[in-house]
């Protein structure tokens, strides 16, 4: 389990919090800033002394990075998705389920004439929203893969082992063993994000580190690289979905009720 604690510093004026997640896994410090703030990444054989220095040292890259993401907080989209609908690769797209005719054991899901279609087995006891992520998640690993074995080609780098999980705070991830991880939510989002985030991990291969050379080498493979970084601050929210919530009413909107029919 990574250990995560909580500081302050103050940078240019201003007081910063940031978070400091203590990993095994990480070779050197790394800095994220996004939406939910700044955090470190540290490796196990650096101590406190070590963090604060290096956020120190990157406080114009932090303060720079800290004014962007308040700058696309002002354009942000508001989460306003339908129940029965949901966002795949970057659109809007109905969810509609149908139980099928005879007596089937098993569900299929298909992409029809722009909806995605969960069909039902009548005698079936998965949960039409398991084979849902099941579906996203197969939809997930073709692209991913399809972009990786582009961008790994003309690095001339190979991956031990690619995963598509479903983590929670993280879009991607590559390992000490050179294992890549990558969120199946990223089916979601447009193609140039899923890109970027493929692009970014494969780069990591090379140069393991967020250094200017890692970030000329990510936007020479990958153009979009700054509209990617800003539509995910500014819609991240949106991929952050719950399967099973899209076969739920929608919410109650606070109108007044119909009076009568």
């Amino acid at each position: 389990m990574k250990a995560v604690t909580n500081h302050k510093v103050q940078l240019g004026g201003r007081h910063v919090e940031y978070k400091v997640v203590r990993s095994r896994a990480a070779r050197m410090l790394r800095l994220r800033v996004g939406p939910s703030g700044v955090e470190v990444v540290q490796p196990a054989d650096c101590n406190g002394d070590d963090v604060s220095a290096f956020v120190r040292r990157s406080e114009t890259w932090i303060l720079d990075q800290l004014g962007r993401v308040e700058r696309l907080r002002g354009v942000l989209w508001p989460a306003r998705r339908r129940a029965g609908e949901m966002l795949f690769r970057g659109q809007p797209t109905r969810v509609r389920v149908e139980i099928a005719q005879t007596g089937a054991r098993s569900n299929a899901v298909d992409l029809i004439d722009g909806e995605i279609v969960v069909r039902v087995g009548a005698r079936s006891p998965t949960p039409a929203a398991r084979s849902l992520e099941r579906w996203l998640r197969k939809q997930a690993r073709a692209e991913i893969e399809s972009h990786l074995a582009e961008v790994t080609a003309r690095l001339r780098q190979r991956a031990n082992r690619v995963y598509v999980m479903g983590q929670r705070t993280k879009w991607g991830n590559c390992s000490s063993r050179r294992n890549l991880s990558f969120n199946w939510r990223l089916i979601l989002a447009p193609e140039f994000v899923l890109r970027y985030l493929v692009t970014h991990e494969a780069v990591h291969l090379a140069i393991p580190d967020h250094s200017a050379k890692f970030w000329l080498t990510v936007q020479s493979h990958c153009r979009e690289t700054e509209r990617a970084k800003q539509w995910l601050c500014s819609r991240a929210s949106d991929l952050a979905v719950d399967v099973e919530a899209v076969f739920q009413p929608e919410p109650p909107t606070g109108l007044n009720p119909s009076r009568g029919s």
